[in-house]
């Protein structure tokens, strides 16, 4: 593994059982234009954990084009991603929007196998997007997302814009609800979670960052709105460290620092108060994992959950895609 590569979130990926839940689409599939579903052979394999996977279905046709911009057509058309449509959604309803975000040289179909998120988001009637990043020197999936992760190659992409254009397409197909539109994100994903956090926190909710961070400088993520943020973090963590470090010249704060970065944005209490252990690593006995939050918000939430013990790669247990969502979902922005 070359050392200039320090923030892989590549993931094992174990016996698959049942396909995701929902109707799946390839959105943004135009005449000319050929998508495929990036499995696990996209990536080394570096085993931190165990994965316990649901597999990913075949691409649907998605039907006719949104009604978007000639921008945002370009760019979905550019770079297709998979939806899963609720199978009780209503068109006249509008429904909360979940974006998952891989980590460093996974995909979008590899971070589902993972998170498992997509039963959860089927039974509560998410919408739930799948993109994927783009390709580096290396042939490694990845986000621009902060200096310290995970842009190695200097490419010129822009994800806040193509993020942006996933929230804009899914919207013109379907109705959306733009109180409750949030990201989920692994590594290099939570990191992009981050920024997006940062740079569109008018449109963004919440956020769930596992094994990620914000910027180290302060002054390059000032929200114009307050954003709920939660960051899940191992305290083992070899790879992004839970107290900071350091990728290719670029520093990133530690999981601690995020959040009270968080708190400082959102005007909450100075310090954090305790909750509830949680049990999220099936590989550690009992109730691992520390919960601290931030009281007071004039707006959106900050917590953190430390898993105690917990490495890069942790063997999510089965309450994963439940606890995030009940999180995520209790966060929603407040009515205009």
């Amino acid at each position: 593994m070359k050392s200039w590569l320090p923030a892989l979130a590549l993931l094992s990926v174990g016996a698959c059982s049942e396909s995701p839940s929902g109707t799946v689409v390839d959105a943004g599939l135009v005449p000319d234009v050929t998508t495929t579903d990036v499995g696990a052979a996209d990536a080394p394999v570096e085993v931190d954990a165990p994965v316990a996977a649901d597999a990913p279905v075949g691409p649907v046709d998605a039907g006719s084009a949104a009604d978007v911009s000639p921008a945002v057509a370009r760019l979905i058309a550019e770079r297709p991603y998979r939806l899963v449509v609720p199978e009780e959604n209503v068109p006249t309803r509008a429904a909360p929007l979940l974006i998952l975000l891989h980590g460093y040289g996974a995909s979008g179909s590899v971070q589902e196998l993972y998170f498992r998120m997509s039963r959860e988001a089927n039974t509560r009637g998410i919408l739930y997007a799948i993109p994927d990043g783009t390709l580096d020197v290396t042939m490694r999936r990845f986000w621009n997302a902060t200096d310290a992760c995970c842009n190695f190659g200097s490419s010129a992409v822009d994800d806040v814009a193509y993020l942006d254009a996933i929230i804009d397409d899914v919207s013109a197909r379907y109705a959306v609800d733009p109180r409750r539109i949030f990201l989920i994100g692994h590594s290099n994903g939570g990191f992009m979670a981050h920024r997006m956090a940062c740079a569109r926190s008018a449109r963004i909710a919440g956020i769930v960052s596992l094994a990620g961070a914000t910027y180290a400088d302060a002054a390059r993520c000032t929200p114009s709105e307050p954003v709920a943020v939660l960051q899940v973090h191992g305290t083992n963590d070899a790879t992004i460290q839970y107290t900071g470090g350091n990728n290719i010249g670029a520093a990133y704060p530690g999981a601690a620092t995020s959040v009270s970065r968080w708190a400082t944005n959102n005007r909450c209490a100075a310090t954090p108060t305790a909750g509830a252990m949680l049990d999220l690593e099936s590989a550690l006995p009992g109730a691992e994992t520390r919960v601290e939050r931030y009281e007071g918000c004039t707006g959106g939430a900050a917590e953190l959950w430390s898993i105690q013990n917990g490495v890069h790669l942790p063997a999510l247990a089965a309450q994963w895609p439940t606890l995030t969502l009940d999180w995520l979902m209790a966060h929603p922005k407040p009515a205009r």
